[in-house]
């Protein structure tokens, strides 16, 4: 504000203060004047303190004038309640803090009140000729109203179009009177008439409601306007924390949703910042709904007291569930469901949403059920905690104050009903336990994300190295691509779905009779904990291989290294092939392979793992000159397109006979869409050399893999 107009706003203020002590002249005579203000105006601006004339109920409409009948100077309410609503010493709005409040009229013997009511005051005006008058309407009320001056519509408080008044929260307005044929002479008399109306929902609010909470002034318009000017000033001092704390909330609830992105498998991130969303747009909700007129108090009233006060309570049970990462009991989630339909449903009700329907005993009621279906959610969340206590240790204590903070903000109403202080007004800002409870709130989640997110991002850095150090396990023990065997051409292709597969496959040559024993398979699972499976299998193979080469015998040790390793299953296949081309198969419930395009005869099988005495399939064939025999795994049937179209055995066999080469079949696979590892093995029987005897190249077990 610039020096000029703080100046002038001291010289107005100082004549508000002047003016009320022209107030008090001498009683007239007559009986109009023994009921009606008095005041001379200069520059100043003087709050209407008494007589006021009040009733409740509503108008009847002149027919003539299609006006409130109540509203005219002429009409006699003398036989309505006398009302002096002069402010005691120090008091202040329990909502703003602003000074001059008010009780409503539930306090002055209409408790439970609701609807129209009407306030009536004659004041008499010395000022100065040509002094244009304004009054400044009450800046707390409950919860709209009309002003009328000597029966003339002056200006409105909220939509009185409809059945009932829309409402808003309460804010300072100013309004010009009319000119009269009097405003040109020292001296003029004004019936104000104020036709209040409060909402059945406010009564749900306080015990002191109903009409006035601060006073209505008259006086000069200039007066009035700087008198608005400073009301409105402490309305949005009182609620300038509800902005901050929307903006906080706002901002950390879009910081946990990003932080999925460093941590996709943690779904905390997603709780949080979704409820701190929720938190965010119920106070900026808020904030609209105090300092505009563009959001209704009925829609904030039923999202901040009832919807979203519900979502926000049963939501933070989910988050340190969530948090903990607990699975069990599993009823929780279930339970909080109901719990949060009742508790909605009966916040309604204590709200007097439904006011036509339930009575003030059943609002009681549901008072009762609200704060037990509460207490069984705070009951539920400590569970949830103590259960992370007991299982994290430090990680359950330091969620502690978080949950306590939030049980505060919870119970709030409750806590001002038993006379415990929840609102305060330090240098005249307005801090409600909610509030603070929320500030302090931010600040504790901020600490236990960032330290969550600090163990998050080690614990990726050594599953990083983890899967590094298994992808080099497993490039060192997979053959080469492409290897050539006496009278075999061999050609192998493993594609993994992920940066570690569960697909294996050796080649282990005998080197005393020439003969080559191929092993393929498939573990169950994906990822590192099936890469460091494949490593035991490989292992175990390998070992096997030296005592026999017999492919029955190789699956049946293999089956006892899985058993006992609670679900580590997989599907293997064995075979040896003579130099000769006689070939001997052992399946253990994988892919059957094909030979020349076709599928081999061979039984079906259960895979590696399930049973200590399971019987495996066995078959004999022999590769003649010219004859491919293609092993692949249950990847390349599983592709599947954006449609959810799968590959398909007919297709992979169409694919097998078809291609040229192993590189190309499982290209086509990855091209229509990979799902699973896949991984090929083709086997071409080359032609016996021109001469007998001629030297053979003997494959090394080493070079192999």
């Amino acid at each position: 504000m610039r020096p000029g107009h703080r100046l002038i706003l001291f010289i107005l203020l100082f004549g508000a203060v002047s003016g009320r002590a022209w107030t008090q002249g001498n009683a007239h005579a007559d009986a109009a004047a023994s009921r009606s203000l008095q005041i001379t105006l200069g520059r100043s601006a003087v709050p209407l303190y008494s007589p006021w004339k009040f009733t409740t109920g509503d108008s009847p409409i002149d027919p003539a004038t299609s006006a409130p009948v109540w509203a005219e100077p002429g009409f006699d309410d003398s036989k309505w309640e006398s009302l002096d609503l002069t402010p005691k010493v120090n008091e202040q709005s329990p909502i703003t803090g602003a000074s001059g409040y008010i009780q409503g009229w539930t306090t002055r013997g209409h408790a439970g009140y609701w609807g129209y009511a009407w306030y009536r005051i004659r004041v008499q005006v010395d000022s100065a000729p040509g002094v244009k008058l304004a009054i400044a309407g009450p800046a707390q009320v409950d919860d709209a109203y009309e002003i009328y001056d000597n029966g003339a519509f002056v200006g409105s408080f909220g939509n009185f179009t409809a059945h009932d008044a829309g409402i808003f929260y309460s804010r300072p307005l100013a309004f010009q009177l009319p000119s009269s044929p009097s405003a040109s002479q020292s001296g003029s008399t004004h019936v104000i008439a104020f036709r209040i109306w409060m909402g059945p929902q406010t009564l749900a609010q306080a015990s002191d409601v109903g009409g006035f909470e601060s006073l209505p002034s008259l006086g000069e318009a200039d007066a009035i306007a700087a008198q608005h000017q400073v009301a409105f000033d402490e309305l949005v001092r009182a609620y300038l924390w509800a902005p901050i704390e929307a903006v906080l909330f706002g901002l950390l609830g879009i910081v946990a949703l990003s932080l999925t992105l460093v941590d996709r498998s943690d779904r905390v991130y997603l709780w949080i910042g979704g409820l701190l969303l929720i938190i965010a747009v119920d106070a900026f909700s808020g904030t609209l709904a105090v300092w505009t007129l563009l959001v209704n108090s009925r829609y904030d009233q039923f999202s901040h007291e009832i919807a979203l006060f519900s979502l926000q309570y049963a939501g933070w049970v989910m988050v340190w569930r969530t948090w903990f990462r607990q699975r069990r009991p599993t009823w929780i989630p279930w339970t909080l469901v109901p719990l949060l339909l009742v508790l909605i449903g009966s916040q309604a009700i204590v709200q007097n949403f439904f006011f036509t329907v339930f009575s003030a005993p059943v609002a009681a009621a549901a008072h009762a059920v609200s704060l037990s279906v509460r207490l069984l959610i705070t009951g539920l969340l400590f569970f949830v905690v103590y259960q992370g206590i007991r299982e994290q240790g430090l990680e359950g204590w330091l969620v502690m104050p978080a949950v306590l903070l939030a049980t505060a903000a919870e119970f709030h109403l409750e806590l001002h009903r038993l006379g415990v202080a929840t609102v305060w007004f330090p240098f005249g800002v307005q801090i409600t336990l909610p509030v603070a409870s929320s500030l302090l709130l931010v600040g504790v989640l901020a600490v236990l994300l960032l330290r969550r997110l600090v163990l998050s991002i080690r614990s990726q850095r050594l599953m990083a190295l983890d899967v590094k150090q298994a992808q080099e396990v497993q490039r060192v023990i997979l053959p080469e691509a492409r290897t050539s065997f006496p009278n075999l051409e061999i050609e192998t292709e493993y594609r993994p779905a992920r940066q570690v597969g569960g697909d294996f496959f050796q080649l282990i040559p005998h080197p005393f009779d020439g003969s080559l024993v191929v092993v393929a398979g498939d573990v169950a699972g994906k990822g590192l904990q099936a890469g460091m499976l494949v490593a035991l299998l490989v292992g175990a193979i390998r070992s096997t291989a030296e005592a026999t080469t017999n492919p029955l015998s190789i699956l049946q040790a293999l089956n006892r290294r899985l058993l006992g390793r609670n679900e580590a299953h997989a599907t293997c296949l064995a075979m040896r092939i003579s130099p000769d081309g006689k070939v001997t198969l052992a399946n253990a419930g994988h892919v059957t392979p094909y030979l020349n395009g076709k599928p081999v005869d061979i039984d079906g099988s259960l895979p590696l793992g399930v049973f200590e005495l399971a019987e495996f399939s066995v078959a004999t064939f022999t590769l003649d000159a010219g004859d491919r025999l293609v092993i692949t795994s249950d990847g390349l049937a599983e592709a599947a397109n954006a449609n959810g179209e799968l590959l398909g055995f007919a297709r992979v066999q169409q694919l097998v006979q078809t291609s040229k080469s192993a590189s190309e079949v499982a290209d086509a696979a990855q091209a229509f869409g990979q799902q699973d590892d896949i991984s090929i093995i083709a086997l071409t029987r080359t032609a016996p050399a021109a001469r007998e005897g001629e030297n053979q190249p003997v494959l090394d077990p080493a070079t192999i893999g």
